[in-house]
């Protein structure tokens, strides 16, 4: 394949990913596109940078050894603590989920300002808080971790009723306290119905993998990489653990049959 025709790579530490990679399907529909599910790891969230760190290599790696004409890090925690790590170890472009969603949420915030909910690592980053004082030093900012969202996802309760009684607790703050509201953990907008609620459905939700997927548009255009071919692509996913589970909650979130997926092992040194 000539590099205009060589997949998008992305990797997550599990199945949140996909809401970046639905998007993309959406406004990208020509392009190839492989994923990386850390599902043997997940969560990334709770674990310390360092390890974050090392597992953003090994990811990284062994999307460039597929040959990827870019990377796209669908994971806050690893876009927070990695992206050095990621260019470090990729001889192709590479964004995270951070800024592009963090430039939307200035363009939408009111005269409240801006919530951002993630995992504790992302939180504790504050890699969301630094972009956004940045970019607009008078707004608001309130964060919270909400670590317990992201097994909630991998599990697939996206409406379960324990969805809704950990997001009022979680959430029981924001209210009349922000205009926008960062869902900065890929996993979360799988949640989007009981976090919603428990906003009061008032409350501008931002889902980083609409802005994101429109800013790989953007570096493709600029890069002359889009895919000229307007052939059927080819979708491909791999995943460190649980193939099985993995291909059942794709399936239903993407709303189509994914023909490839794969259990991959992920070392440091090599890959099998």
């Amino acid at each position: 394949m000539s590099s205009s025709e060589n997949p998008i790579g992305v990797f997550d530490s599990g199945i949140g990913g996909l809401t970046v990679v639905g998007e993309l399907i959406k406004i990208l529909p020509y392009e190839n596109i492989v994923y990386f599910g850390d599902t043997a790891r997940v969560p990334y969230g709770n674990k310390s940078a360092d390890v974050v760190r090392g597992y953003a290599a090994q990811d990284t790696k062994f999307l460039v050894s597929i040959g990827v004409k870019m990377i796209v890090v669908a994971c806050n925690t690893a876009s927070a603590l990695a992206m050095d790590v990621v260019r470090a170890h990729s001889n192709v472009p590479a964004i995270g989920v951070i800024d592009p969603t963090v430039q939307e949420a200035v363009r939408l915030a009111g005269e409240l300002g801006i919530g951002v909910i993630g995992t504790l690592s992302t939180i504790n980053s504050c890699a969301y808080s630094s972009a956004i004082k940045q970019a607009n030093p008078s707004l608001n900012i309130i964060t919270k971790a909400c670590p317990l969202f992201v097994p909630l996802a991998e599990e697939g309760l996206f409406e379960h009723p324990v969805a809704d009684l950990m997001s009022r607790e979680y959430l029981s703050g924001f209210p009349g306290r922000i205009d926008v509201m960062i869902l900065g953990c890929t996993h979360y907008p799988l949640l989007k119905g009981p976090i919603s609620r428990s906003l009061g459905g008032k409350i501008k939700l931002l889902d980083s993998g609409e802005v994101t997927a429109r800013a790989v548009r953007e570096l493709l255009t600029a890069g002359n990489l889009l895919n000229s071919r307007r052939s059927k692509p080819r979708y491909e996913f791999y995943v460190s653990d649980f193939p099985q589970k993995f291909n059942e909650i794709a399936e239903r979130f993407l709303g189509r049959e994914l023909e490839f997926v794969r259990k991959v092992q992920i070392l440091s040194d090599r890959i099998t």
